[in-house]
């Protein structure tokens, strides 16, 4: 392809409001275009690094047995009414009617459709296992968009489906799905994606891991442990905290502490660290606005998701008012009283002579033993991990808190949509049973923006040849030399017939625009033909990452570049 024929312009200037490098590279470079908030057009450059991508997926998914299908970007509200989610999901869904009334919603995941398309043809156990899978535009209505195509609201994904008539079939072709997934980011040009364990949160089942691409910018938190290769979500690492005990319980006393409220405060107040302290942390469910009063060692934080997922419920942050009996600053577990959900994290387990609210304005407690003073007790975990904390795994203090992009997806489901949907069939005895699920999902745009992040310079992206745009960026510098015109146009023609991807900057423009372009271009190879170098019958050939630059002759120039394609393609 000629450069003067690509739709879209390249600029030097980073845009204001780009706070993630692959966002700016993605404006500067002529790859996407914003239509609106996380709405993207894609411009040739990137989408055929996405075709690519899309490629390598397909090639993994068929490889283990996957049949590609196609589920409708629309689908009657009457299908995840089956499932449960479409009262249980919230704002993400979009909901609609149709001209005649009909209650719709767009597609943002489709177990719902998955199961819909097979519980009629699977009504026997001789036609299990098998896997579908699509490649699709969803769109999911995400309350915060950023960094480009890091977090969209319409975006193209891979979503495949497995379907099982036993937990150990699942777990055999979940394993095969995870290696399939490792070569998949391998042969994208990001091996360095770890795996990790996280929440199954609206997606259901029991078991799900998260495949992440560690990274500063990255909008999730993951804890690996440095010595055991332990890896998890923050969501779903469970935190292991051990109280060193007083050898003496101090008795329980009301102290005064005027015009004092946070933790903070009450610790230096009482010359105490945090960590001798109890703090509440006050919710409300959103179904029915009842409080939930979590109590938690005070340099702890509430995790969220844990408690979501133990109440069974959404929730948010509390408002609390005067008519609700609890005194905002001075809320303690000892003798509090009122229609409340208590529950106490296990961080309080084993622990005495702490500080905590009194329940009344202006005292507090010391001397605090949760489990001598507060009758009928029951801890559960509902802390976040911390940095150094323990790992859940080797039991050592060795957790590291990192940032992360999450490029892909995979979860055992069982049969929260099979069961729901009545989808069933008859084992090898007549008798019917309901088949267990996987899912495994990949975001197209988000694992191209992906390798942007990890891969470039502050020049451009530097592609890597399995997904590049093209693998040769041809430069004529001086184009305008009747020499040069034909050493690069006969070079052009030679490589396109051979199979090889080329894009041909011929312009007249400087040698440094023409440069300045091929960087936010990112192709892996470029070839400089120029009258310099053709005073020495020679072509310059260098790499988008700097490792290669050599003068090859011309007459070697195509078979040395097909040489190093075949080379980076394998590595």
């Amino acid at each position: 392809m000629k450069l003067d024929k690509l739709v879209g312009e390249r600029f030097k200037e980073r845009p204001a409001d780009c706070v993630i490098d692959s966002h700016a590279l993605s404006i500067r470079g002529g790859y996407i275009k914003y239509v609106a908030n996380g709405i993207y057009s894609l411009y040739t450059p990137l989408k055929r690094v996405t075709k690519k991508i899309e490629q390598i997926i397909r090639e993994e998914m068929d490889a283990i047995d996957g049949q590609e299908v196609q589920f409708p970007v629309v689908m009657p509200a009457s299908l995840w009414q089956e499932s449960g989610r479409y009262e249980s999901i919230g704002s993400e869904l979009v909901r609609f009617t149709d001209r005649n009334k009909s209650p719709l919603v767009l597609g943002m995941t489709h177990e719902e459709a998955a199961v819909h398309l097979v519980r009629e043809y699977a009504n026997s156990y001789t036609k299990y296992p098998f896997m579908i899978y699509q490649i699709q535009t969803k769109f999911r209505d995400e309350a915060r968009p950023r960094g480009g195509l890091i977090r969209v609201r319409e975006f193209t994904m891979k979503d495949a489906y497995s379907f099982h008539t036993n937990q150990e079939d699942l777990e055999d072709y979940y394993a095969k799905c995870h290696k399939a997934y490792e070569r998949i980011f391998a042969r994208a040009g990001v091996p360095e994606v770890v795996s990790v364990a996280s929440d199954s949160g609206m997606m259901g089942g029991s078991v799900s891991h998260e495949f992440m691409l560690l990274t500063p910018v990255g909008e999730d938190s993951i804890a690996i442990c440095s010595e055991c290769g332990y890896s998890a979500n923050m969501e779903a690492a469970p935190s292991i905290i051990e109280n060193k005990r007083d050898d003496v319980s101090e008795e329980l006393k009301l102290v005064h502490t005027p015009n004092i409220h946070t933790i903070e405060d009450v610790c230096e107040f009482l010359g105490t660290p945090e960590e001798k302290s109890c703090k509440a942390v006050v919710y409300q469910q959103n179904h029915d606005d009842k409080y939930v009063v979590v109590f938690i060692r005070g340099d702890l934080d509430i995790n969220e998701t844990k408690l979501t997922n133990f109440l069974g419920c959404e929730i948010h942050p509390a408002v609390i008012t005067e008519e609700c009996n609890l005194k905002a600053g001075y809320i303690g577990p000892y003798n509090l009283d009122g229609d409340f959900t208590v529950l106490y994290d296990e961080s309080l387990k084993g622990a005495n002579n702490l500080s905590c609210g009194g329940n009344v304005e202006e005292y507090h407690y010391t001397g605090l033993d949760p489990e001598r003073d507060i009758e009928g007790i029951e801890f559960h975990d509902f802390a976040k991990i911390i940095d150094n904390g323990i790992c859940p795994h080797c039991k050592k203090h060795a957790i590291k808190i990192s940032r992360g992009i999450e490029v892909g997806n995979i979860f055992q489901l069982g049969t929260k949509y099979t069961k729901s949907m009545g989808m069933t069939y008859l084992d090898k005895d007549g008798k019917s049973q309901i088949p267990i699920m996987g899912c495994y999902g990949i975001g197209v745009g988000r694992l191209a923006a992906s390798v942007c992040e990890a891969h470039h310079d502050d020049y451009g992206p530097i592609w890597p040849m399995s997904i590049a745009p093209w693998q040769v960026h041809l430069c004529a510098v001086r184009a305008d030399n009747e020499d040069v015109r034909k050493c690069a146009d006969e070079l052009y023609n030679s490589l396109q017939n051979d199979g090889i991807e080329v894009i041909f900057d011929d312009r007249s423009v400087s040698a440094g625009v023409m440069f300045s372009d091929a960087d936010l271009l990112g192709v892996p190879l470029r070839v400089i033909v120029s009258p310099r170098n053709l005073k020495e019958n020679v072509v310059e050939i260098s790499s988008r990452d700097k490792s290669i630059s050599e003068k090859v002759s011309l007459s070697d120039a195509k078979e040395y570049l097909k040489s190093l394609i075949d080379k980076m393609i394998q590595k």
